[in-house]
C-alpha cells in the first residue's frame, strides 16, 4: 500500500503537529500490532553557529519580548520532551554547524563541539562549511565529538578525517542504518585540501545500500545528507533501498506554513517504485524537524506522521546550556556590541540569491569605493570599473537603526578579502552570462551562487533563452562593455580562486582588507546610511523582475 493512502487511514489518531507530534500507537513500542517497526527521527541542519537565540534577521536577540528563535538551549528543551515521548528515536544533524556567528569566528569549532555533545546527537553528516577552516581543523573538531560522523562520498587521507568519517553507522537496537552524504560542490565553495576527494553521492549511497544489505540483516536504511532539497529528490529517484532522506544545505522550508517550498515530507518514488520520504528543516535552528516512520519487514516506509516544530518563545531555554552559551559570549561581547553607525533602511539579505538585495549592493559599493580610493593616484585605466562578489557570502539581514560590529561580522563571517582582477571585456561578458544563466561559460558547470554588483554596473538578461544566450546588455557607468578592452574589477579572494564556480580559478592577485572591515569603514564614513535598493541585474524589457532561485547555500 502507498504511504499516502495509509496516512489517511491513520491520520485521525494523530495529535496536531506542534501539540506533542506523536501517535500514541507509534510512541509506546517499536513493534506495533501489525508487526511494523516504528522509529521517530528528530533533526536539524544548517545551524551555522547560531548557538544562541536570535531575531528573525539572524542577529542577536536583545529583547526576547519582541520574539526570538532557535538557540540550542531551546532545541534541547524540545528534544528532551520528544525523547521522553518517543522511546524509539534517533536525533540527527544534517551538517553546516560552522560559520555564521561570533561563536565560530571567535572560538572556531570548540564551543560548537561542546554544545553538540551536550545535546547528545546520535549521528551527523558533514556540510560544506565544516571545511571552512581546512581539513586539519575539521579533524580536530571531529575528534572532539562523542557520536558518529557519516559521509559515504567523502574520501580523505588526512588521518583525523580518515579515522572519524564513516560511510554509514548501524543502530543495532533499531535494526537501522544511517548513510551520510555531503555535497560534491564542497571543493569549490570551501577550503578542501588536496588529500580529500568528494565522489558522486548517488553512486556512493547505492554502493553503501548494497553493502549493508549483502553483509548484514539490516533492511531499514536512511540517508542523512547535506546535498540540497532538489538533489535529495534526485538521490531518491536514482537509487533503490532508501526509505527516508533527512537533508540539509539548501535552507529549504518544508511544511504547511507560509513560505514553505514543499511538503513535509516530500515523497519521491525510487528506481523500484517504492516511496522515499524526504525531510529537511530550514536553517539556523528556527525549526526542529520531527517525523515518525513505520517500516515493514523489508525496510520499506509505510506510514509517517510529523511536522517541523517552530522554535520560538513558546519553548523555554534549557537553563544549564543557556548559562554556558551566555558565558561564552563574554569575551567577544564588547567588541561585537560596538556601534559603528546607523542605517535608515533595513539592509536586506533574504533576496540576495534571487536577485538584487540591499545589503549585497551596499557591500559591493563599499568594496568598489575602498579600492577606488586606494588607487586615487593611479591613471584612470588602472582604477577599478565595478565590484562584484558571490551573493551566498551575504549571510544575515541588518535591521534599520544602529549597526554593530557584531552584526557586520554575522552578515559577512567568512573573512573573505577584497582583491583586484583584470579581465578582457570578452571574458567579463562570459562571466556575466554565467551569473545570469547559472552556468559557467568557461567550464559549462553550474554556479553555486549568484552575484551582487556595485552601482556602476547594469545588466539585463532574457531568462527565456538558454545558458550562453541570456545576457542581453551589460554596461559600466552607462557604457557597454567592449570585448577588446581590459577592465580592472573588484571582487573577493574566495571568488577569484574558483569559489562558487563564478570565474576561472586564478592566483595572480594581491589580498587586501576583509569584507567586514571594509564595510565597517564604509558605514562609519557614510552614516547614517540612506541607501535604497536599486535594480542592477534585471530581465530584458524591465529591470524589475526577479531571477528564479537556482543556488543553494
Amino acid at each position: 500500500m502507498k504511504a499516502s493512502f495509509l496516512l489517511s487511514a491513520f491520520a485521525a489518531g494523530y495529535a496536531a503537529a506542534d501539540d506533542v507530534l506523536y501517535s500514541r500507537r507509534l510512541a509506546k513500542r517499536a513493534l506495533d500490532d501489525e508487526r511494523h517497526y516504528n522509529v521517530s527521527f528528530f533533526h536539524v541542519n544548517d545551524v551555522h553557529a547560531h548557538l544562541d537565540q536570535y531575531v528573525k534577521a539572524g542577529t542577536d536577540c536583545t529583547d526576547p519580548s519582541k520574539g526570538c528563535f532557535g538557540g540550542y538551549a531551546r532545541i534541547k528543551t524540545k528534544v528532551s520532551e520528544l525523547r521522553a515521548r518517543h522511546p524509539s528515536h534517533l536525533w540527527l544533524n544534517a551538517g553546516d554547524e560552522f560559520q555564521g556567528t561570533m561563536f565560530y569566528s571567535f572560538y572556531g569549532g570548540e564551543k560548537i563541539a561542546e554544545t553538540m555533545n551536550d545535546l547528545e546527537f546520535d549521528a551527523m553528516t558533514l556540510g560544506n562549511h565544516e571545511w571552512d577552516g581546512g581539513d586539519e581543523k575539521l579533524g580536530v573538531f571531529l575528534k572532539n565529538l562523542t557520536f558518529p560522523v557519516v559521509s559515504c562520498n567523502v574520501k580523505s587521507e588526512y588521518s583525523d578525517l580518515k579515522d572519524t568519517i564513516k560511510n554509514y553507522h548501524i543502530f543495532e537496537e533499531y535494526g537501522l542504518a544511517i548513510i551520510g552524504a555531503s555535497t560534491p560542490t564542497t571543493p569549490t565553495i570551501s577550503h578542501v585540501g588536496p588529500l580529500t576527494k568528494f565522489l558522486d553521492p548517488a553512486q556512493e549511497v547505492q554502493k553503501a545500500i548494497w553493502e549493508i544489505r549483502n553483509t548484514t540483516n539490516i533492511r531499514r536504511i536512511v540517508a542523512l545528507t547535506h546535498i540540497g532539497y532538489d538533489v535529495d529528490q534526485q538521490l531518491a529517484a536514482q537509487t533503490e533501498g532508501l526509505s527516508l532522506i533527512i537533508g540539509g544545505h539548501s535552507h529549504t522550508l518544508l511544511g504547511d506554513m507560509d513560505g514553505a517550498e514543499g511538503k513535509y515530507p516530500t515523497i519521491v518514488e525510487d528506481l523500484t517504485g517504492n516511496e522515499v520520504f524526504i525531510v529537511t528543516s530550514y536553517r539556523w535552528g528556527e525549526y526542529l524537524g520531527s517525523i515518525d516512520v513505520s517500516f515493514d519487514d523489508d525496510g520499506k516506509a509505510l506510514i509517517y506522521h510529523g511536522a517541523p516544530i517552530h522554535m520560538d518563545n513558546t519553548t523555554k531555554l534549557e537553563s544549564d546550556l543557556q548559562a554556558k552559551v551566555t558565558a561564552w559570549r563574554g569575551p567577544f561581547e564588547d567588541y561585537a556590541n560596538e556601534v559603528v553607525g546607523t542605517t535608515e533602511n533595513t539592509l536586506d539579505q533574504t533576496a540576495c540569491q534571487s536577485g538584487d538585495c540591499l545589503l549585497g549592493e551596499v557591500m559591493a559599493d563599499a568594496a568598489f569605493e575602498y579600492v577606488y580610493n586606494l588607487t586615487a593616484n593611479a591613471q584612470e585605466e588602472q582604477r577599478p570599473s565595478f565590484a562584484f562578489f558571490n551573493a551566498k557570502g551575504v549571510r544575515a539581514t541588518i535591521d534599520a537603526g544602529n549597526i554593530t560590529r557584531g552584526q557586520v561580522i554575522t552578515s559577512f563571517p567568512f573573512s573573505n578579502a577584497v582583491v583586484q582582477l583584470t579581465y578582457s571585456g570578452a571574458d567579463l561578458l562570459k562571466i556575466l552570462e554565467g551569473a545570469v544563466s547559472g552556468v559557467n561559460q568557461f567550464n559549462n558547470q553550474k554556479l553555486s551562487s549568484g552575484i551582487q554588483v556595485s552601482h556602476n554596473l547594469q545588466v539585463q538578461h532574457d531568462p527565456s533563452k538558454g545558458p550562453g544566450h541570456m545576457l542581453v546588455d551589460a554596461r559600466i557607468s552607462g557604457q557597454r562593455i567592449d570585448p577588446d578592452t581590459k577592465y580592472i574589477i573588484v571582487s573577493v579572494d574566495f571568488v577569484a580562486t574558483g569559489g562558487d564556480n563564478i570565474v576561472p580559478k586564478r592566483d595572480d592577485f594581491v589580498v587586501l582588507d576583509t569584507l567586514d572591515e571594509v564595510l565597517v569603514d564604509y558605514i562609519k564614513a557614510k552614516t547614517p546610511l540612506k541607501n535604497a535598493l536599486e535594480k542592477r541585474i534585471g530581465k530584458i524589457g524591465t529591470i524589475t523582475g526577479k531571477v528564479q532561485k537556482v543556488f543553494s547555500a
